[in-house]
């Protein structure tokens, strides 16, 4: 029992490092979103870049909500819940709150590039940059995770 509580307390400790470093990242684009509107070429944009700003605010704003969540979910359980469910919850809030800051990157990066470009170019460097994010943050991951479970299926 004693090595099972070991165990879960590391992956606790190694989401948390993980959670740091995105709290970080989301943390400055929200900043940066939270200011677009007091800027005064905001008064410019279309009212297409308003609706996708709004969603990008929005998606940074849920994304913060799922990275900090853990924390709280930790404190709140601890003396009460087996550290297994905790990490497994905080896991599913980690990649939930992931899955947003993919969300809000990406309308942050679209909105820069529709105000700066046109449309069209920004659809397709968004679009180019969302399948690096995919790729680098489910598809590779993912793809080592089952050539992993092969490798050792067959030894």
């Amino acid at each position: 029992m004693a090595d099972d509580d070991d165990d879960w307390d590391r992956r606790f400790v190694e989401l948390l490092q993980e959670l740091r470093v995105m709290q970080t990242g989301i943390q400055i684009l929200f900043a940066y979103l939270l200011t677009l509107p007091f800027s005064n070429r905001f008064g410019e944009t279309t009212e297409g870049q308003k609706v996708l700003y709004v969603l990008t605010l929005s998606a940074a704003a849920m994304a913060t909500a799922f990275l900090i969540a853990p924390v709280s979910f930790h404190r709140l359980t601890k003396p009460a819940v087996d550290k297994r469910r905790v990490v497994v919850v905080a896991a599913r809030m980690a990649q939930a709150g992931l899955s947003m800051l993919l969300l809000s990157v990406g309308g942050a990066v679209y909105l820069v590039m529709d105000v700066v470009l046109d449309n069209t170019w920004a659809r397709i460097i968004s679009a180019l940059l969302a399948v690096v994010y995919i790729g680098l943050w489910y598809v590779v991951p993912l793809a080592s995770r089952l050539s992993g479970k092969r490798a050792a299926q067959e030894t």
